[in-house]
């Protein structure tokens, strides 16, 4: 049963999320005036299909680990000279008849509402779900740590960290990541008297939490869209801090997880009840946002880069440089795909 469960949490997380995204290129591309082929949620053979009114097949496919949305094409994009030999007729609905601003927007969209999805659901949480929250005050500080020797004392509570607003004690923490390999400037309060300190850029800095000092939170409407947006803002620094960590070697890859840990994540979620399920959603889709603004080929974020320096350069890229850039891009994905599996299954059979 656990299993089961576990599955049906991981379609539901994936699910959602690729849904969405691509539903943002999908939009975008019928309001650009260009055809779409194909939408699908997985990948391989369709389980089921069915044709809309414009022509597009949407299916669900028997490997339900992505999606992807068939815009006509676009696989043209390098290659201009096929685009131009085709007759007159065969250009409407065409990727490269719509203008450079409106690949932009088809090729953003996708990661456009990714952003959105995360900051729907975030704002719900906060407008719905009162939060027992736990207040950044200090119940301990580990003798010989950083905040130890930076002068940090039990009871005092944090307020700022590097000029970030400190509410609770999750901020304090996404802060310290954020802080990395840099001194961090924290301003405390001890006893109405405001105090300036400077904390040494180690993983742990020592401090542990006054289990006592919490309070219930519920927001209003704007309140919570608010916290929404900054939730949402905080997970996507947060994911970029991480991900430089582990190319400049600060942070081991070992830490990156395939869709088998975010199968477990979400059975633990979605057995914890729907808030818990939501905020994996609203976690995965932030990720997977972030993910693709990344300036790498066969990612959006790396197209994006294309269109605008052939926007600064007014020259359109192709040949067969942009091929092996491409293909360089698919392997370096392989490569992350097989680091991420690995990761997990060493995880799970203790290799």
């Amino acid at each position: 049963m656990h299993t089961i469960m576990t599955i049906i949490a991981l379609l539901i997380v994936l699910g959602v999320v690729v849904f969405v995204h691509e539903l943002g290129h999908f939009l975008a591309a019928r309001w650009a005036g260009v055809r779409v082929d194909a939408f699908s949620i997985g990948f391989g053979p369709a389980i089921i299909k069915w044709h809309d009114k414009r022509g597009t097949v949407w299916k669900i496919a028997c490997l339900p680990l992505g999606g992807y949305v068939s815009i006509y094409g676009q696989e043209d994009m390098f290659n201009r000279k096929k685009y131009n030999e085709l007759p007159k007729a065969k250009k409407v609905g065409h990727y490269l008849s719509a203008p450079a601003w409106k690949q932009f927007i088809i090729i953003g969209a996708g990661v456009f509402m990714n952003f959105v999805l995360a900051w729907a659901i975030y704002s719900t949480i906060f407008m719905f779900k009162p939060q027992n929250v736990q207040l950044p005050v200090i119940g301990q500080v580990i003798q010989g740590s950083p905040a130890f020797t930076a002068g940090i004392k039990p009871g005092d509570v944090i307020v700022q960290i590097d000029g970030q607003k400190i509410t609770n004690w999750g901020e304090l923490v996404i802060a310290k990541e954020l802080a990395g390999k840099h001194p961090a400037k924290v301003s405390l309060k001890r006893n109405q008297e405001s105090i300036d300190v400077e904390i040494a850029p180690e993983l742990r800095w020592g401090l542990v939490a006054d289990g006592s000092k919490t309070e219930f939170r519920k927001k209003g409407f704007f309140g919570a869209i608010y916290s929404g947006a900054r939730e949402t803002y905080y997970q996507s620094k947060t994911l970029l801090t991480v991900l430089q960590q582990i190319v400049t070697g600060d942070r081991s890859s070992k830490q990156l997880g395939s869709f088998i840990t975010i199968a477990q994540i979400s059975g633990q979620a979605m057995a914890a009840g729907i808030f818990a399920l939501l905020s994996i959603i609203a976690l995965l889709s932030v990720n997977l946002g972030v993910i693709n603004l990344l300036p790498l080929p066969v990612l959006d974020g790396g197209y994006l880069l294309i269109l605008i320096i052939e926007a600064a350069t007014r020259k359109k890229l192709g040949g067969r440089g942009m091929e092996i850039v491409i293909v360089c891009g698919w392997i370096f994905l392989a490569f992350v795909f097989m680091l991420t599996m690995w990761n997990d299954l060493a995880r799970v059979f203790g290799l």
